[in-house]
C-alpha cells in the first residue's frame, strides 16, 4: 500500500503566539506537515516560492505587504496557489477582496482550535470555505459601491480624531474637498456623520485598527 504524503502546510501571520498554536495543532496530525512559516506578507511571497506549500494560511493584517497583496503575487506566479485566509472579524470588505486575489476560503481565529484541521482538508482537495457569517456580509455589500482609495484616506484619518480643517491640510486639499468626499462616504456606507461612518468602515474591514474619532 501507497503512504499518502502529507499536507505540507506554511503559515504567515505576525503573531508567533498564533504560529506556535498552530503549529501544535498541526504536529498531531499524521497527515499534515507544517514546512514554513512567515511573519509578514514579502517573507510569505518570498517563503511560497522556495517551499511550495500545498496549503497556506494567511492572515489580512500584517506590517509591511498585507495579506491580500500576498495572495494576489502569489497567485500571480502559481495560479494553483491554495490559500485560506485567517481573519478575526467577519466584515465584508477585506474578505471580497481576498476572495478576487484568489483565496480558496476563510476561517475566523475564534474557531480555528475547532475547524482549522478539516477546513485545511477541504481546501487542499480543492473546495472553497466561506463560513456562513463572512458569506451573508458578502452578500449584503455585493451591490454597494466601494469607497475610492482617497476616500479611505480621508476616513482613516477622520478614525484618528482629525477634524475637517486638519484632515485637509494632511492631504493638501481645501476644506471643501474634504466635505464633499465625507458626503460621498455617508452615502456608500448608508451612514449620517462620521462616528458611524468610521464604526461601519471598522465592522465591515474597509478600515482596521483605527481609533474612534473624538
Amino acid at each position: 500500500m501507497v503512504a499518502t504524503k502529507p499536507i505540507r502546510i506554511m503559515i504567515a501571520d505576525d503573531h508567533p503566539i498564533l504560529r506556535d498554536g498552530v503549529a501544535v495543532l498541526l504536529e498531531s496530525q499524521p497527515d499534515m506537515l507544517l514546512v514554513g512559516e512567515a511573519s509578514d506578507g514579502a517573507d510569505a511571497v518570498r517563503r511560497y516560492a522556495a517551499l511550495r506549500p500545498d496549503v497556506t494560511l494567511m492572515d489580512l493584517q500584517m506590517p509591511g505587504m498585507g495579506g491580500v497583496a500576498a495572495i494576489r503575487a502569489i497567485r500571480e506566479d502559481y495560479p494553483r496557489a491554495r490559500i485560506l485566509v485567517l481573519t478575526t472579524y467577519d466584515g465584508d470588505a477585506q474578505a471580497a477582496e481576498a476572495l478576487r486575489a484568489g483565496a480558496a476560503g476563510f476561517l475566523l481565529k475564534t474557531t480555528l482550535r475547532r475547524e482549522l484541521l478539516d477546513t485545511i482538508r477541504v481546501i487542499h482537495a480543492g473546495r472553497r470555505h466561506v463560513p456562513a457569517a463572512i458569506a451573508q456580509q458578502i452578500a449584503l455589500h455585493a451591490g454597494d459601491e466601494s469607497l475610492s482609495a482617497r476616500e479611505q484616506a480621508v476616513l482613516a484619518l477622520v478614525a484618528e480624531g482629525l477634524a475637517n480643517k486638519e484632515v485637509a491640510w494632511e492631504l493638501g486639499v481645501a476644506e471643501d474637498t474634504i466635505k464633499t468626499h465625507l458626503k460621498n462616504i455617508f452615502a456608500k456606507l448608508g451612514v449620517s456623520d462620521r462616528t458611524l461612518a468610521v464604526t461601519t468602515a471598522m465592522r465591515r474591514g474597509i478600515l482596521s485598527g483605527a481609533a474612534s474619532p473624538n
